[in-house]
């Protein structure tokens, strides 16, 4: 099989874990990654992201329920994107599962089919956005303490922030977090949220969660438990990437082709980066609704790191599979 026959018909015939590693899509991937990030470097970028790819698909094997075609376009989407799914505490993307809609049965059923999504993380958009030239740099979150003091201003535009640790930090109550951003031109930015913003949050995703019990005749809310994995409080990882998400919802789209973000995934994808796929035969689908009564299947992105999170967007934690 060459190149110019790889369509969903033919890789709809390939074994998930093959996927990867078959010659075909070797040099689809290669040569995305030469065209897009510079001559030569896609042959080191393939050898080290199909490891990668096939070692997350093995290990949460549900994944491997997903169609062949979504599972070959989120193998794609590394190379073009030009990020890693090297695993970590700051991990810059990750594999996620999701249902999306393909339409009704005679009966008017929903039917829904699992598709891999390739989501990057709150620390990869800070790369894709330095990229792209809209920062220089980035600091690290900075976590507020109730010991803390801490101040916040906005002055005509200008923010500042003003913060002094006080250790020990005995309560383990955390009741702000920051991130100082360098733009381009210099000039200093912040993104501040409040302990009532992830209050907010979570009660959202207790909405968006929330489920029906015949026998007791009553919805039941349950939000994502990091919200308070924390000594009762928000899981300081997952803090850390929500934060990153606000810091960048005012700023301009970047180029991440079929991939998501965390920030935008409900968001329409890019037209312009499709020609890269250019597969013959493709299925388009809706995510499903967040109000699907349908169980997900399938394993959950791995929070234990606390930067896979939050998979649809600040106000969701359904619709994956």
């Amino acid at each position: 099989m060459n190149q110019l026959q790889l369509t969903v018909e033919t890789i709809n015939k390939i074994n998930p874990l093959d996927i990867a590693t078959n010659d075909s899509v070797r040099t689809r991937f290669i040569q995305i990654h030469d065209t897009l990030w510079g001559a030569g470097t896609g042959e080191s970028a393939y050898e080290r992201e199909s490891i990668y790819f096939n070692s997350i698909l093995r290990d949460k094997e549900q994944l491997q329920k997903a169609t062949r075609f979504s599972i070959f376009d989120s193998f794609i989407g590394l190379a073009v994107c030009g990020l890693s799914l090297e695993p970590g505490t700051r991990a810059l993307c990750y594999l996620q599962g999701r249902n999306y809609n393909i339409g009704t049965d005679a009966n008017g059923k929903k039917l829904y089919e699992g598709r891999l999504v390739l989501t990057i993380s709150g620390y990869g958009e800070l790369v894709l956005r330095a990229r792209a030239g809209q920062i220089r740099h980035a600091d690290n979150p900075v976590l507020v303490y109730e010991e803390d003091g801490f101040s916040f201003t906005d002055t005509d535009g200008r923010k500042q922030v003003s913060y002094t640790c006080n250790l020990p930090h005995k309560s383990n109550h955390i009741v702000a977090a920051y991130l100082r951003i360098t733009r381009a031109d210099n000039s200093i930015d912040y993104a501040v949220m409040l302990e009532e913003d992830w209050l907010r949050l979570k009660d959202y995703s207790g909405k968006n969660n929330r489920r029906y019990d015949k026998q007791t005749n009553q919805y039941y809310e349950t939000p994502n438990e990091l919200y308070t994995s924390n000594y009762g409080g928000i899981d300081t990882g997952f803090l850390c990437a929500k934060l990153i998400k606000h810091a960048f919802k005012t700023y301009p789209k970047v180029r991440i082709g079929k991939a998501e973000l965390e920030t935008q995934q409900n968001e329409e994808t890019q037209a312009d980066i499709d020609a890269f796929y250019n597969i013959e035969g493709q299925q388009v689908g809706k995510p499903a609704q967040k109000e699907d009564p349908n169980p997900p299947f399938g394993n959950q992105p791995d929070t234990s790191a606390g930067v896979t999170v939050d998979p649809s967007s600040d106000s969701t934690d359904d619709g994956t599979f």
